[in-house]
């Protein structure tokens, strides 16, 4: 491969977690091996009218085409409005990662859905996007998640080790890095559950800094009934999807108790992931939402005896980690580079992947 081939380029990366609040999108200068330059970030909400229609699709295998042209111009609009913010043209952009937002992922049966239109995206916005990150992995035995790891061992690489790299969104996962390995793995639920509850019982987003679990009693019957899953002890890489755990053990309890349960269910599950790591890691950096959570870091750092901090600790940007990861990854992506590997997905061998998009001839 030529020079020219490895020299570093600017990238956008676009993300819509599990949480469904919003597109984030986050420019970074990188050769898809090391991070060389951070650019802007941003994030553009979604208008609640579009979100409570979107997450009606969540578990389903498409949405309607206007619903996908809504969302993928939405990331457009994030790109155009982060290139502004950077004082950049298109032209000193080379690639953006559209990660799209995942509707069903089901990797036992083969199957991840992530929703958006590649080929819209790059006409709108006149530059080459890489979308389609997972479906090459799944396809090819792997959990297709979690996909940031690759991101974090670049970030980490003179970081002390073991370190542990916890992503609380929806979903927690986590990465593990020692000087010889990195595991990754899905550990159980983050944010989802919690939000979904608070939502439904006190009609609030999320739970603020964990103030309403902070005012709760653990149920330890029910928190039992919900660490009973066979999924704590299988062997990883593994991956979950956002409704693969069931609240109905909690439908009883208060907004509190059920706050304060459904907490410690994520504190619980997150320490769990240390039965599956060769060495115990000496520090946690925390990523996510969820780190925000006073109630889910205090509980982390008690069931882990170790240091458990933001990312923001290490220098690393924690609300744009995601969408830098996907920026990250594109640029894997265009040189032929593994996006996951048998220790991060459980794939045979490490595995490339993505879709490229080049802009069209036809007017946007």
């Amino acid at each position: 491969m030529g020079k020219k081939t490895q020299e570093a380029i600017w990238a956008v990366g676009l993300i819509s977690g599990t949480s469904m609040d919003g597109v984030d999108a986050a420019l970074i200068r990188t050769d898809g091996e090391t991070v060389s330059d951070v650019g802007p970030a941003l994030m553009i909400p979604y208008e609640e009218g579009f979100r409570e229609q979107f997450r009606g699709y969540l578990g389903k295998r498409t949405a309607p085409s206007e619903i996908i042209e809504t969302f993928t111009r939405l990331n457009a609009d994030a790109v155009l409005k982060l290139i502004e913010k950077s004082g950049f043209s298109a032209d000193d952009v080379g690639v953006v990662g559209f990660h799209g937002q995942t509707l069903f992922h089901d990797a036992p049966n083969g199957i991840t859905v992530q929703i958006g239109d590649g080929q819209l995206l790059s006409d709108l916005t006149d530059i080459n996007v890489v979308a389609d990150f997972r479906s090459n992995d799944v396809k090819s035995g792997g959990e297709g998640a979690p996909f940031a790891p690759l991101y974090h061992r670049a970030l980490a690489a003179s970081t002390e080790k073991p370190l542990m790299v916890l992503n609380l969104g929806g979903v927690a996962n986590v990465t593990y890095m020692d000087e010889e390995t990195i595991l990754a793995f899905d550990t159980g639920p983050a944010s989802a559950m919690i939000d979904d509850w608070v939502l439904e019982k006190a009609g609030l987003p999320f739970d603020d800094g964990g103030a309403i679990a902070a005012k709760g009693q653990v149920q330890d019957t029910v928190l039992a009934s919900l660490l009973d899953n066979p999924y704590f002890a299988k062997v990883p890489p593994k991956s979950l999807d956002r409704d693969d755990f069931s609240a109905s053990p909690v439908a009883g309890l208060s907004l509190e108790d059920g706050a304060a349960t459904l907490t410690a269910f994520t504190v619980k599950s997150v320490a769990r992931a240390l039965e599956h790591c060769p060495q115990r890691p000496k520090r946690w950096l925390v990523t996510g939402g969820g780190r925000k959570n006073q109630a889910i870091m205090s509980g982390i750092a008690k069931e882990v005896g170790a240091t458990v901090e933001p990312v923001e600790s290490a220098g690393w940007r924690g609300d744009e980690l995601e969408a830098e990861a996907f920026a990250f990854l594109a640029v894997r992506s265009l040189r032929g580079l593994p996006l996951s590997l048998p220790t991060t997905t459980g794939v045979s061998a490490p595995m490339t992947g993505g879709t490229v998009f080049s802009p069209s001839q036809r007017a946007a």
